[in-house]
């Protein structure tokens, strides 16, 4: 089950996210894993980041594993980091997305993690 909060003002496709979602679950063979996708404001991600990583400011996007399976994405930062790129927010939000489940499922930063979510973000530009 893949379940989606929105505690933010922006507009969000869910069928869009969920269904990126459950492709990359598919594709890790990962398809009974439950998972819950919140998107808060720059202030709530500002003050998990402090606690959880010692990190100063918002960050785009928190994992948590170990059972929780919970994804923490702030859209104004994602925003942000689309304009800085020159890509959508769209595409930023769903190589965000895919870089969450993959941390949740226990990748690290590294060549196979970036190049498992470049091919999800491919996939995603093909619906």
């Amino acid at each position: 089950m893949i379940e989606i909060r929105n505690f933010t003002r922006f507009k969000l496709d869910k069928k869009l996210l969920t269904g990126l979602a459950k492709k990359v679950l598919k594709r890790e063979n990962r398809v009974s894993e439950s998972l819950s996708i919140v998107f808060l404001g720059e202030r709530k991600m500002k003050d998990l980041n402090k606690n959880c990583r010692g990190k100063e400011g918002p960050t785009d996007v928190l994992s948590f594993g170990d059972g929780l399976n919970e994804i923490a994405i702030c859209p104004s930062v994602v925003k942000k980091n689309a304009e800085r790129e020159g890509i959508s927010f769209k595409k930023e939000l769903s190589l965000v997305l895919a870089h969450g489940i993959l941390h949740i499922l226990g990748y690290s930063h590294g060549q196979e993690m970036f190049k498992k979510q470049n091919n999800y973000l491919k996939w995603q530009n093909r619906t």
